[in-house]
Order: C-alpha cells, then sequence, then structure tokens
C-alpha cells in the first residue's frame, strides 16, 4: 500500500458499518495497518455491536451508539513524522462489527431415513425438514469461540454445524417423545419446542442463541406413502358390499342407454355376474337374504304363489288351517259336506263348500266305493 493510502487512512475519523448483505455475521473495519487516528469517532448502529480489540487483546464490547476513540495510536503529525518506523505505527487497533439481527430461514432436514418404534406400524423410517432461526448474543464469546480473526464471516461458514447438530437432536427427540407417526402432523409445534429447550445451552456455547425452530415436514418412504394412501381409500370406500352394489347399478344404467354397443353388452356382463355373485352369497345357510335396492324390480321374478288353506266348521268348533289338497280325508269320512261351513283368508265370513270355487271340484269327483271288508 502507497503513501497516499497511509495518509487516506490516517485521515478517516468515522468508522462505521452499513450492511447490504443478508448474510454477513461479522465484518471486519479495514484500515491501513490497523491504525485508528486519535479521536476517530466509531459509530455502532441498532442491530450492531462492536468488538474494539487495541494490540491483540478484546478492550471492550460496545452496544449501539457514538463512541470518541482515544487509542495508543500516534496522531497525524506524529505518525507523518516517524521516519524510523516507515509510516508503520507499532501500536495496532481493530474493530469488528458483528450483527445482532436474527438470521432467519435457514434450513435443516435429515440426510437418510431415521429408525423408529411406532406402535401402529412397529419399526418405521422418517425423514423431516424445516427451517430455523439464529441471532448471537454474546459477541465476545461468539468472536472467541467462532470467528477468531476472521474479516468477513458468514452465515453459511456455520450454518453446516448448526444443521448437524439440530438434526441430531431432532432424532433424540423423535425417538423419546413416542408420537405415533400418523401424530406428529399435529404435534410439529410441540416438537419444535422440544429440539430448542434440548440444544438451546449447546448454541449457548457458541454465542448464540437458537429463537426459533420449526419442523416443516415429516415423512416416510415413498412405498409406505403408497401402503397408507390404498389403506385410507379401503376406509373411504367402507361398504364394499354396498359399493359394488352402487357400481352394478351405475353399469346397467350405461348399459340402457347403449344397448347395441360392444361397451353396453361387456357392462352387462359384468353387472350379471356381480349380480349372480351377489345372490349366491345370499343363499348360502345362515346369509341374510340382500337384494339390491338399484336394480329394477321388473328384472326379478315373482314370489311363488302357497296354497289356500280352509278353517271347517265340525260339530261347532274351527278345525284347521287345512291345505285344500288334504280336505279329501274329511271329504271321506263325512266331516266335509256340500254345506259345512268353510272360511279361507280373504273371505268376508263362513260360508258354505259347495259355493267356494275351489272347492267344488272335491265334490265332483267320482271316486270306487271302499272295498268290502271281510
Amino acid at each position: 500500500m502507497g503513501l497516499f493510502d497511509k495518509l487516506f487512512g490516517e485521515f478517516v475519523d468515522v468508522i462505521e458499518w452499513t450492511d447490504d448483505t443478508n448474510d454477513t455475521m461479522v465484518y471486519r473495519f479495514e484500515r491501513y495497518g490497523n491504525e485508528i487516528k486519535y479521536g476517530a469517532k466509531l459509530t455502532v448502529r441498532e442491530g450492531q455491536a462492536a468488538v474494539f480489540v487495541n494490540e491483540g487483546e478484546v478492550a471492550d464490547v460496545l452496544s449501539p451508539g457514538m463512541y470518541e476513540l482515544e487509542t495508543r495510536n500516534l496522531p497525524v503529525l506524529s505518525t507523518a513524522l516517524s521516519w524510523d518506523h516507515a509510516f508503520n505505527s507499532p501500536f495496532k487497533a481493530e474493530v469488528y462489527f458483528i450483527s445482532t439481527r436474527r438470521f432467519v430461514d435457514l434450513k435443516w432436514g435429515t440426510k437418510n431415513p431415521l429408525m423408529m418404534r411406532d406402535a401402529e406400524f412397529g419399526a418405521a423410517r422418517v425423514r423431516a425438514f424445516g427451517t430455523y432461526a439464529i441471532k448471537v448474543s454474546d459477541p465476545l464469546k461468539f468472536m472467541r469461540e467462532i470467528v477468531g480473526t476472521d474479516g468477513n464471516f458468514r452465515v453459511d461458514e456455520i450454518s453446516n454445524q448448526l444443521r448437524n447438530l439440530i438434526t441430531s437432536r431432532f432424532s433424540s427427540a423423535v425417538g423419546a417423545c413416542g408420537i405415533p407417526v400418523l401424530d406428529m402432523a399435529a404435534n410439529y409445534e410441540q416438537l419444535g419446542d422440544v429440539i430448542i429447550d434440548r440444544i438451546a445451552p449447546e448454541f449457548g456455547e457458541y454465542g448464540l442463541e437458537l429463537t426459533r425452530l420449526l419442523v416443516e415436514n415429516i415423512s416416510v418412504p415413498p412405498a409406505v406413502e403408497e401402503a397408507l394412501d390404498k389403506r385410507t381409500s379401503a376406509g373411504m370406500v367402507g361398504n364394499l358390499d354396498k359399493y359394488m352394489q352402487y357400481q352394478t347399478g351405475l353399469a346397467l344404467e350405461a348399459g340402457a342407454e347403449n344397448p347395441g354397443g360392444a361397451a353396453g353388452a361387456g357392462i352387462g356382463m359384468g353387472a350379471g355376474l356381480a349380480m349372480g355373485h351377489q345372490m349366491a352369497n345370499s343363499m348360502q345357510p345362515g346369509a341374510p337374504a340382500q337384494i339390491a335396492t338399484d336394480v329394477p324390480s321388473a328384472a326379478l321374478p315373482p314370489p311363488l304363489p302357497t296354497a289356500k288353506k280352509y278353517h271347517l266348521a265340525v260339530d261347532g268348533e274351527a278345525v284347521g288351517p287345512i291345505e285344500i289338497a288334504s280336505l279329501e280325508a274329511h271329504l271321506a269320512d263325512g266331516s266335509l259336506t256340500r254345506e259345512t261351513l268353510v272360511w279361507a283368508a280373504g273371505m268376508d265370513d263362513w260360508a258354505a263348500a259347495a259355493e267356494q270355487p275351489d272347492l267344488a271340484e272335491l265334490f265332483t269327483r267320482r271316486t270306487p266305493p271302499p272295498l268290502p271288508r271281510g
């Protein structure tokens, strides 16, 4: 550096830092030979702290404000006349500006799936990622433990270490909390608070504060996600028998709209097979009778007719009910004649047997007389 650079540095008496980046944590104010003029003005803005180092030793940590520095460096005239030191003052001073604002939207995530025990699925592998925010809480400790003499320290120089620390503690927290995989989405905030409490002391060892940690997602491998999707779909379908009946009804409706097409024939065949399978199941012993409510009633056969039964008035008492096929025995023993009063379901009152069309045939039949005995 030439003579003019040295003289320019000697006459610059305002020391300040205006940060135009979003990731610079520490900036060292550059001066020729680290020389600071006697009475220089040091301006520390809000969101900053200044560490003043004189002759390699921290002299003070300055909070926001304006300060007049009285250093051991020689005044301008004395330095200009100090030809024996070749314009290099033997007394050195440095000013490090440290940003104390929050650094947000820093990423963290698991490089490999975490193995954990789940009450519902047994062994499970999960991945997780999110964001976190930090700030410098102790500028002096941060300088001594992390920065050292780095004159331009950025967030990415320490973010990998912090990310690994968060991931490690997250693994321990998830393994110890006992929250089922399917319930983790409802406990993201709780997990974030647990991790902050666990690793706050470790961040404090670096002079940093973990102000916020967000768990954005906890996921399982794709194969497990596919199995869960199938399980969810089956649960949404509900009763498979009713679902099959519904699908059969839709198929019949679609086939009716296009009866001549090949698609309609195929749909009708599939619907017929489904209905046959359902009817076969319903006719098994112990199986409840089920009829698809969405199948038109015209497609089903009518019920079989039942035999009509009569009650007979015999000696002032009602005997029956007796099927017509069994009345011949009563006709033979004389308990049933043309004048015998009878009644059956659907009749308003008792009436003579000869007046009933379905009984009249009994009295017109010609049967041989009984064989003689002996």
